[in-house]
């Protein structure tokens, strides 16, 4: 690592502020690597201190992933941009059945933000990493000019690999197969959208965001043939299933009663004018199966803590136009259609 004797003074993460020194390529730039992430993110490949990491790949079917986040507010209930984008790269990785093993991290930060701010997000972003079990085996630092940025962003991206005889894809889904959902929809968003507006609700609502390969895991360990698995990020669950109609031709049909939904959620929804089916979740998965697994697959989602309130939700029909409609509470139907323009910008 580099020599402290490069250094006339310390790092002052508890009241400095990023400048353009720090994406310098200069000493600063170097003290803020070594102080901040690298003692945050301290592993055997990223402590080599090269510019990659060098490893070998394992057995199986390698999986990649990238992702941007640019979430605004960068602190919200339940979690921040840092473990954000550990949890939404974890999750990418995750949908294809796979095991995450490393991931890179960029950061761009705005000229004057608080070094102290910068640590927490690093620290978080850390604990995220240790607990989701993956290394964040090497990265990069820019920094912009003030007023050309917004805080931090951050682009992750993850590496891992499939175990034999698993292949989720979205254009697996078949006419007759099982929609499930791993439980209440429309956290995240609603979080992010209450500290944004300030709003304040007797229940406290939180952003759901968490690493699921844990319960992909055993998922796929009970059922290792499923057809398709999703996070319903950006666009919620609608838009989500609107993707995998379209990739395997087919139409699906919704159950409004069945689908979970926190009535602090749903109460929140009506208040802000959004529709919860639109809402971002970064907690949450889309699982498509053969109708005999369903009732299996079920079991195994809510004998994992993450899949505690998971349900069946609908069904895969045959249609050539590959809409997606639902079954309201009042016995009639709608197209639950792709998401149009933006219900909520800067959501991850």
């Amino acid at each position: 690592m580099t020599d402290r004797r490069l250094f006339t003074r310390k790092l002052d993460l508890a009241r400095g502020t990023v400048d353009m020194s720090h994406g310098s390529g200069g000493k600063a730039m170097a003290q803020l690597v070594r102080d901040l992430f690298a003692a945050a993110f301290t592993n055997p490949l990223l402590d080599q201190g090269n510019d990659q990491a060098a490893f070998d790949p394992p057995a199986g079917r390698m999986v990649v992933t990238t992702d941007g986040f640019v979430v605004s507010p960068l602190f919200f209930p339940g979690g921040d941009i840092g473990s954000l984008a550990v949890h939404g790269t974890v999750n990418d990785v995750a949908m294809a059945g796979a095991v995450p093993l490393y991931l890179t991290a960029g950061f761009i930060l705005e000229e004057g933000f608080p070094l102290a701010d910068l640590k927490r997000l690093v620290d978080s972003m850390a604990r995220a990493a240790n607990e989701a079990g993956v290394s964040i085996v090497t990265g990069d630092t820019k920094v912009v000019e003030r007023g050309k940025g917004d805080g931090v962003f951050i682009t992750t991206t993850g590496i891992g690999v499939v175990p034999p005889g698993v292949a989720p894809s979205g254009e697996r889904a078949r006419p007759g197969d099982a929609i499930l959902v791993s439980g209440t929809l429309g956290d995240h968003g609603v979080a992010i959208m209450s500290t944004r507006e300030n709003l304040s609700f007797e229940t406290d609502i939180r952003s759901d965001s968490a690493a699921l390969h844990g319960l992909v895991a055993g998922m796929v360990a009970a059922v290792p043939d499923v057809h398709a698995l999703r996070d319903p990020t950006r666009g919620g669950l609608a838009t989500t299933l609107n993707e995998i109609a379209h990739q395997s031709g087919v139409g699906m049909l919704l159950r409004e009663a069945d689908i979970p939904l926190k009535a602090e959620v749903a109460a929140a929804c009506e208040l802000l004018g959004l529709d919860p089916l639109y809402v971002a979740n970064e907690g949450k998965l889309i699982a498509i199966c053969a109708a005999e697994d369903a009732d299996h697959l079920l079991a195994a989602m809510r004998a994992h803590p993450l899949g505690a309130e998971a349900a069946i939700i609908g069904t895969v029909v045959e249609d050539s136009h590959r809409f997606v409609q639902m079954e309201t509470r009042f016995g009639g139907k709608r197209i639950v259609d792709w998401l149009s323009g933006e219900q909520l910008p800067r959501i991850c």
